[in-house]
């Protein structure tokens, strides 16, 4: 029995929640219609902002994160943003040389870090060191060079020259997305070669991403997973994803209360 368009449109978004993607080809043949009438669904579902064309297929939202200012970002996932930070901070030990790169998640990181015998912070975010010059026995090495008035941080080649004279124990960096095949993203491609010098200066990378980040991409590729030691993020993180990042070598900690 044929189904009129707005029955065939509710069972792909039925299909798409469940499977977290559709394809044109196997919706031609569930439906028995052609490839340009599912094309044409899925183009009006997307105008609605009901999901997300790429190649072929569709997914649920748009995977390319967008620019935004440290105030607007401020705003998102706030709670969780606060639990993975203060899980990150209790990874810091006595006597450690940590990177703090730049964002929201590690503004937040800053706030929570306490003074810790023979600390040495290198940062690119001008509030985090400007938060953590107030701390006693903690010395706070700021980045210099062009200041990316987003994310009040530090990009370009003095302050990736600066780190190639430096190595440190922990690398603690916020990301715009994470794909499992595209790896480590932010949305300035200045912002992400500084993210590299930071890695190649570091012994452990620990990445803080609350959940919305997974699946998302942005324009500036910092590193593949099997760059990464660890993943901080929140309980709202999809299960195969987890278990994915699990099967790489990565250690995912779900920050908790």
């Amino acid at each position: 029995m044929s189904i009129n368009i707005a029955e065939r449109h509710k069972l792909i978004l039925n299909k798409l929640e469940k499977d977290g993607f559709v394809t044109v080809s196997n919706l031609s043949l569930e439906f028995n219609v052609s490839s340009v009438t599912i094309r044409k669904d899925l183009k009006l579902l997307e105008e609605l902002n009901l999901l997300f064309r790429s190649h072929g297929k569709a997914i649920p939202i748009n995977p390319y994160t967008k620019e935004r200012t440290v105030n607007e970002k401020v705003k998102l996932n706030k709670e969780e943003k606060s639990k993975i930070a203060q899980k990150a901070a209790e990874l810091i030990e006595p006597h450690d040389s940590i990177i703090l790169a730049s964002g929201t998640s590690i503004i937040e990181m800053a706030n929570q870090i306490k003074p810790i015998t023979g600390l040495t912070v290198i940062t690119a975010s001008l509030n985090a060191g400007l938060i953590i010059s107030q701390l006693n026995n903690v010395d706070v090495i700021q980045l210099g060079g062009v200041i990316r008035k987003s994310s009040s941080s530090i990009i370009g080649p003095l302050g990736e020259k600066m780190l190639s004279e430096f190595t440190c124990s922990k690398l603690f960096l916020g990301v715009d997305g994470i794909d499992l095949e595209f790896g480590l993203t932010t949305t300035s491609s200045m912002e992400a070669s500084l993210n590299q010098m930071m890695i190649k200066s570091a012994q452990k990378i620990i990445i803080l991403a609350d959940s919305s980040k997974f699946g998302r991409k942005g324009f500036g590729r910092i590193c593949n997973l099997n760059e990464v030691d660890q993943i901080i993020t929140d309980s709202g993180i999809d299960k195969t994803f987890k278990e994915r990042l699990i099967e790489l070598g990565i250690d995912v900690i779900i920050a908790q209360d």
